[in-house]
């Protein structure tokens, strides 16, 4: 429940990692496979020249996806939210953040920018397009109609027109689309209630994922049309996202109120920075058999953690008088904290809490007070259900 399928890295833009699912390569490979020869049909060359132009057309599809998300992320820093990574997975994208809205004005905002970066992108495409054909032929080009088609011109046409659907399905009232997002920042705006916003917004999701697959059965069983399978595709897993706000909602309400402090270990074990690694590795490694712990200055504030496998390098090449303070993870030690009278729902999302396993709560002033571990929640979790969660 807590943790999440790394992805494959591709490139970091703006700080923040663009990263693919596995399933990317499926429809990555389906579509190089599948377009050359229509595109030869259009260009009317050879096979090299058509298979060339769907690569290209395809990633530059791709690439718009990740300028919709980038606008999403972008936006989101603005609004104070730590945004670390973009993954691309089979039916689109998804910007992972450090928090949700903290208001519908945020929540506006960070939807909307997404369809508002994609509309630049079909700006761009027929502005090119205007470049090359002039206007009075602008809507044949884009519809490869009494016009000459080149390579150029049936990429701009095929991305056109993608963009223009994904723009329209995007701004579908449907939770967790863009849409959907709006719908809900309208409704926690009206009615002060976030609550009642996602829970419109989602029950919008499940009606329109059922439409969905209902126009998708109906496609297949008149048709043979594989795309009606494709959005029966799409409609599960709208819906599954939609179920999942409606199961997030219920759970927040039921742990509205408990914060960090009421369920963390009150009594963390912690390495002082000025331990030498020799010793640390004996007296606290060696002794309880774990992988990192945390490390205090003499005042007991949170300085890092720090790894077995880094100190026992260290320890190896001669250097075991080091102290253990110079040797934390170089990372962000803010990664690794959460604030002690921070609500848990807050924890649940957690990236670092996924990856380490458990989060250190410090006070304001940064001492470190306990530690909250993947176990410790799913017992607050099945304590608020009254049964097991997995």
């Amino acid at each position: 429940m807590l943790r999440r399928r790394t992805s494959i890295k591709l490139i970091d833009l703006f700080g923040i990692r663009i990263g693919v699912d596995v399933s990317w390569f499926v429809i990555l490979f389906l579509l190089i496979f599948v377009l050359p020869s229509t595109f030869r049909q259009e260009l009317h060359s050879s096979d090299g020249v058509a298979y060339l132009t769907t690569v290209v057309t395809v990633l530059l599809l791709y690439a718009s996806l990740i300028f919709h998300e980038l606008g999403h992320a972008l936006v989101a820093r603005r609004q104070g939210i730590e945004v670390r990574q973009i993954e691309l997975f089979l039916f689109g994208g998804l910007t992972q953040m450090s928090r949700d809205a903290a208001s519908p004005a945020e929540e506006f905002k960070i939807a909307a920018a997404g369809p508002l970066a994609t509309l630049c992108f079909v700006l761009v495409c027929l502005g090119v397009d205007l470049a090359i054909v002039g206007p009075h032929r602008l809507w044949d080009a884009a519809r490869l109609v009494s016009v000459k088609s080149t390579p150029v011109l049936l990429a701009l046409s095929w991305l056109l027109f993608w963009n223009v659907l994904l723009l329209v399905f995007n701004l579908l009232p449907a939770f967790p689309l863009d849409g959907g997002r709006i719908v809900r920042a309208a409704v926690w705006r009206a009615t002060g209630e976030k609550g009642r916003g996602t829970r419109i917004a989602a029950k919008m999701g499940e009606g329109f994922a059922v439409l969905l697959a209902g126009l998708g059965i109906w496609l297949m069983l008149s048709y043979g049309a594989f795309g009606g399978l494709w959005l029966i595709a799409i409609s599960f897993l709208l819906g599954q996202s939609a179920r999942g706000a409606l199961m997030q909602l219920a759970l927040t309400e039921r742990i509205e109120g408990v914060r960090v402090a009421d369920v963390m270990d009150r009594h963390p074990v912690a390495i002082p920075a000025h331990t030498p690694v020799s010793r640390a590795l004996e007296e606290f490694f060696l002794r309880y058999g774990w992988s990192w712990f945390p490390v205090v200055d003499e005042l007991g504030r949170l300085v890092g953690i720090v790894r077995q496998e880094r100190l026992q390098t260290a320890h190896d090449r001669g250097e075991g008088w080091l102290t253990t303070g110079a040797m934390v993870d170089a990372e962000d030690a803010r990664t690794w904290r959460v604030g002690e009278d921070r609500p848990i729902t807050e924890v649940l999302s957690s990236e670092s809490l996924a990856r380490l396993g458990a989060l250190l709560a410090v006070d304001a002033e940064g001492i470190l007070r306990g530690v909250i571990t993947v176990d410790q929640l799913r017992r607050a979790l099945q304590a608020a259900f009254g049964s097991p969660v997995g």
